[in-house]
């Protein structure tokens, strides 16, 4: 199998970054969103981003945040790219970029065809976009639900940046989303998790081993 990058989202201690980085994971997500069971508030998160290792990119997520919130997370801890998972206009995630100078991956939710539009859109000025199962409509969390889409609508699409498979991946399926949708990049919030907000060290390295062998882990 290609080399797959693996993001692992919502991280909530440094036994959570330190496995993350044993299982061989590219990314660490950290959540900025109050009514998240992953949520961290700045000094948490500072804590988790000082204690991961050189070459684990680190990121956070936020929704909708204004310039005061984000100004406050950049300046306070080492970051290496910002995900924006909520509402954010082409031209919001553009200023936001230009402002703080880091790379911008923009989650977009996926529920049929016609949302791919959104795609092409913000990969004009993202530097990475994160297909993600658009939440229902009386959802709380906007990802981290554990919902997928049909993966069908993504396979062997080309944008114009780097894209990431999201939505209900685990480690028991994310080995058939990578065949059937060709993505080089993937990211579990959840489906590594044994209760919400809970991440599971042995699942997140099932995960791993699962995106980059032919075949689902057997989990002991």
């Amino acid at each position: 199998m290609p080399d797959i990058r693996i993001k692992i989202c919502g991280l909530r201690s440094v036994a959570d970054v330190e496995a993350v980085a044993a299982a061989g994971a590219a990314y660490a997500g950290f959540v900025f969103f109050a009514k998240s069971p992953r949520h961290l508030t700045i000094a948490q998160a500072r804590e988790l981003a000082l204690a991961a290792p050189l070459g684990l990119a680190k990121v956070a997520l936020v929704v909708n945040a204004d310039d005061a919130t984000l100004d406050a997370i950049t300046e306070a801890m080492p970051l290496d790219m910002l995900q924006l998972h909520g509402h954010e206009t082409p031209d919001r995630v553009a200023e936001i970029r230009t402002r703080y100078g880091l790379p911008v991956m923009k989650a977009v939710g996926v529920a049929d065809e016609s949302d791919l539009a959104a795609v092409f859109d913000y990969s004009l000025v993202a530097d990475q976009i994160l297909i993600d199962a658009k939440p229902p409509k009386d959802a709380v969390l906007p990802g981290g639900n554990g919902l997928s889409f049909d993966w069908r609508l993504v396979a062997q699409r080309r944008w114009l940046r780097p894209w990431m498979l999201a939505g209900g991946l685990t480690p028991e399926n994310v080995s058939e989303a990578i065949r059937l949708t060709n993505a080089r990049q993937v990211d579990v919030s959840s489906g590594v998790e044994s209760a919400a907000g809970i991440k599971d060290h042995a699942r997140i390295m099932a995960f791993v081993k699962a995106a980059t062998t032919d075949g689902p882990p057997i989990l002991r």
